[in-house]
């Protein structure tokens, strides 16, 4: 509940925001919001109700990537989106060369290991090919995820934009392909596992707490 609650008001600010930078009145308040399927487009459709009793219509987009919205509000097709968390916006945004700003956090869904047979760590065998997102923040939050897990080991100061390239120590010897986030539910069946973002496991039916072999823990900045 306070989730949404945040989530209201985050909103509710967006428009006053926007209201204050165009002059607008505040009459007619229609605010456009980029968000993936699961959780997020549900999350937001959750308080509909509540923010056009407060006289703010809101038009959902969904999209399936984490890259087109945010090229979607930079180019202006957006007034807010509802998907990341801030360091792979300010990653992105860098990269991008994009002037993007966060008004507020909400939440993050956990990243977890899954499978395609087994289940236990115990399951991995030895040469197991494991996927991970592709993009510089979530590819390194993954290898942390195998790292903390005894999965593998990284170099000194690797830290969140660390790639395959520094494992220092691999012993079961996991060959690790780096693919488009959005990409690995499909391909798990094709693969020995994959670490896969909390948004698409729930969108292609996978519960990151029942069906993941290991998962970011509550400790973590991310979960």
């Amino acid at each position: 509940m306070k989730k949404l609650t945040a989530l209201t008001l985050i909103i509710v600010l967006s428009i006053s925001v926007l209201s204050a930078c165009s002059g607008d009145s505040g009459e007619n308040n229609l605010i456009r919001i980029g968000v993936t399927p699961e959780p997020h487009s549900k999350l937001v459709n959750l308080i509909v109700d509540d923010l056009e009793a407060e006289g703010i219509s809101v038009e959902i987009i969904e999209f399936t990537d984490y890259v087109k919205p945010n090229l979607a509000l930079a180019d202006g097709e957006l007034d807010a989106n509802f998907f990341q968390h801030q360091p792979y916006l300010d990653d992105f945004a860098e990269s991008e060369g994009l002037e993007l700003a966060t008004i507020g956090t909400v939440h993050v869904e956990p990243m977890a290991l899954y499978l395609n047979e087994g289940s236990s760590l115990d399951d991995i065998p030895d040469g197991a090919e494991i996927a991970i997102p592709n993009d510089t923040v979530n590819g390194g939050r993954a290898l942390i995820l195998l790292e903390n897990n005894g999965l593998l080991t990284l170099k000194e100061g690797a830290g969140l934009e660390a790639t395959e390239n520094d494992i220092a120590e691999n012993p079961k010897n996991l060959k690790i392909t780096a693919l488009e986030a959005a990409a690995l539910p499909r391909v798990l069946e094709e693969v020995d596992g994959a670490v896969i973002n909390g948004n698409f496991a729930l969108q292609a039916g996978l519960n990151p707490t029942t069906d993941g072999v290991i998962i970011e823990g509550k400790d973590s900045p991310y979960a």
